[in-house]
């Protein structure tokens, strides 16, 4: 019996910051619980070249999204899907994290985080790669 879905709460204020131009850095340090914020800064520093920092930043969204889904009741497995908005947050800093990964050569960490974001929800991945 698998255990029901996680669902994180909606992050209105990060919302509001971006959709205001701030950057994702400046987001992440005024709300540094927001594993949105990290995945945003994340894929910034990616998309500049930036693989050590993406790395960083993906990682620490990972464990800001550890902390959230702990608090939403999650058990250490079962569905997180990425159709419940808020979840996008942590299945994207996952994603960056096994990207940046894999540009350091960090093999093992790249089948851990790719089997989780699986896990999590099969669909993450191509979403993701979809929105790019």
């Amino acid at each position: 019996m698998e255990p029901e879905p996680t669902l994180l709460p909606e992050e209105p204020e990060v919302k509001a910051r971006y959709d205001a131009g701030d950057l994702p850095e400046e987001i992440a340090q005024r709300f540094p619980a927001s594993s949105l914020a990290w995945a945003m800064a994340s894929e910034d520093a990616w998309d500049d070249g930036r693989e050590l920092e993406s790395y960083a930043y993906a990682r620490v969204g990972y464990h800001r999204g550890l902390d959230a889904l702990r608090g939403a009741g999650w058990k250490g497995a079962g569905p997180i899907p990425w159709t419940h908005e808020p979840n996008r947050g942590f299945l994207r800093a996952l994603y960056a994290l096994g990207r940046a990964a894999a540009a350091i050569g960090e093999t093992d960490e790249v089948d851990r985080i790719t089997k989780f974001l699986n896990d999590s929800d099969p669909t993450a991945s191509e979403q993701i790669e979809a929105a790019k």
